[in-house]
C-alpha cells in the first residue's frame, strides 16, 4: 500500500517553533511527529510513502535520509514549487496505487490506517474522509424562536456535537484525476467537486484517539499524551 503525507505547510500558528523547523519535525515524546506517523504506516502494512514537501523541506530530507524508518519504507519526496492547498499536490504525484492514503503530517492518532483503506475499497467511494466527533459547549443560552417571534424553547449553554474531518483520507484514482497538475485546490473544494459530479464521498468513523497539533496548546498536549500512552501509538515493544 502507498500513502502521501502532506508536509509542506509553514505551521505559522506554532511559531516560533516553526521558524527553524518544519512542523512535521517538531518532537513529540522526543521524536518528530512525522517519524511516529511513518512508523505507524509501516506497522499497518504500507510500503511506499511520498512526502509532499514545501517549507524547509531540505531539513526533512536530511533527517529521514539518516532515520531508521527509511529502512522500513520506501520514502519519496514531491517538492511543491508553490503551495497547492490541502488537495492540489495529488494532481501531480505519479506512481500511486489505484487507492492511496493521504494525510496531514502533524497528527497524533491511533487510527487503524489499514482498516480505513479496507473500508474505502469496500464502499466503492471515490473519496473516504476519516471523521472525528467534536463536542462544543456554547457559552450562552440558545433560543428557538418561531415565525411570530415567540420563544418556544430555551437551552442553557447546550453541548453541540459535530462530525469533522480528521485530515486523513483514502483517495481513488478517479478522485485524483479530478485535480489538474499544479492546480491550487483545498480539500473542501474537492469534496464539493466530487459530490456535484455524482461521485461517492463517504465517512469513516472510528473511536481512535486523534489530536491535530494546530496550535501551541495542542502541541504541548500531544507531547504529554504520547509520553503517557506511547505503546498505543507505536505498539508494545
Amino acid at each position: 500500500m502507498k500513502a502521501v503525507i502532506l508536509a509542506g505547510g509553514k505551521g505559522t500558528r506554532l511559531a516560533p517553533y516553526t521558524t527553524v523547523f518544519p512542523k512535521p519535525l517538531l518532537p513529540v515524546g522526543g521524536v518528530p511527529i512525522l517519524e511516529t506517523i511513518l512508523k505507524q504506516l509501516a506497522r499497518h502494512g504500507f510500503t511506499h510513502v511520498t512526502l509532499a514537501c514545501g517549507y524547509l523541506s531540505s531539513l526533512m530530507r536530511a533527517y529521514f535520509d539518516q532515520s531508521p524508518v527509511s529502512r522500513q519504507l520506501v520514502l519519496e519526496y514531491h517538492q511543491e514549487s508553490r503551495p497547492l492547498g490541502t488537495a492540489g499536490a495529488l494532481g501531480s504525484i505519479g506512481g500511486l496505487d489505484d487507492d492511496v492514503l493521504v494525510m496531514n503530517g502533524d497528527l497524533l492518532t491511533t487510527l487503524d490506517f489499514a482498516d480505513l483503506m479496507r473500508a474505502h475499497r469496500a464502499s466503492g467511494a471515490q473519496l473516504t474522509v476519516a471523521v472525528v466527533t467534536k463536542k462544543v459547549q456554547l457559552e450562552m443560552g440558545v433560543l428557538t424562536i418561531d415565525e411570530s417571534n415567540r420563544i418556544v424553547e430555551y437551552s442553557e449553554k447546550p453541548v453541540m456535537e459535530f462530525s469533522g474531518s480528521a485530515g486523513i483520507y483514502a483517495y481513488s484514482r478517479r478522485a485524483r484525476e479530478m485535480i489538474a497538475p499544479n492546480e491550487y485546490l483545498d480539500l473542501p473544494d474537492l469534496v464539493t467537486r466530487l459530490i456535484r459530479g455524482g461521485n461517492g464521498v463517504y465517512a469513516y468513523r472510528s473511536d481512535a484517539y486523534w489530536l491535530d497539533m494546530g496550535n501551541r496548546d495542542d502541541y504541548e498536549r500531544a507531547d504529554e499524551v504520547f509520553k503517557a500512552r506511547r505503546d498505543e501509538f507505536l505498539g508494545a515493544g
